[in-house]
């Protein structure tokens, strides 16, 4: 028990570490893509803060039962989904009205969030395999690392076409996966939910 125990403290205090860079980078990246009119750097941002959700609700089920962490995967696997469809909202206003974002800001905002979600990376990666609550948000975050560099790629496509096409189609394409990935931990999340209830933590070292 007390391996445990230790086990949930280091768990902790990464996600107490992850949470505070999704929520800042959230805000940062979300003014910058607004600003710079960029489809594929709003959808970064509403994916940050989509994982900024999910480190806080894990934070909260961290010491919790499986059936607890399972309804927690499966409400993060819903935010995921919203943010996801927002994504895809708005990718279609600016197929609707066009008009080529700035590549700049798009660029730099782009290599400081990779730079940001490459360290959450680091940190969540000898949790992926903890239990279900870990698993989720390390997914998240390698989500946030091609987020990133699909964001970087429509910048510099932006610059050399001088239109806002690839930053829409990429942000379109960017959604698609946050897409795929929230209905990868919702399955996962509805399995663990319907398995027979077994002795709390008992199967999870």
């Amino acid at each position: 028990m007390c391996e445990v125990e230790k086990l949930r403290t280091r768990q902790i205090s990464t996600l107490r570490i992850v949470f505070g860079i999704n929520a800042v980078m959230f805000v940062a990246e979300l003014a910058t893509g607004v600003l710079a009119g960029s489809v594929s750097l709003v959808s970064d941002s509403l994916d940050m803060l989509g994982d900024a959700l999910a480190y806080g609700l894990s934070l909260y089920v961290v010491r919790r039962s499986a059936q607890w962490k399972a309804r927690s995967a499966a409400v993060k696997g819903g935010i995921m989904a919203a943010f996801g469809l927002a994504a895809l909202g708005q990718a279609a206003y600016k197929a609707w009205v066009p008009h080529p974002p700035g590549f700049a800001a798009m660029g730099l905002m782009g290599t400081a969030a990779l730079a940001a979600n490459a360290t959450c990376l680091g940190l969540l990666w000898r949790h992926r395999s903890d239990d279900i609550n870990m698993q989720s948000v390390w997914i998240c975050s390698r989500n946030d690392i091609v987020a990133n560099l699909s964001v970087i790629v429509a910048a510099g496509l932006v610059w050399f076409w001088r239109t806002g096409w690839p930053d829409t189609i990429i942000g379109v394409a960017l959604a698609v996966f946050v897409l795929r990935s929230a209905l990868r931990v919702l399955r996962r999340a509805r399995t663990e939910l319907r398995a027979p209830a077994v002795a709390p933590q008992a199967s999870r070292p």
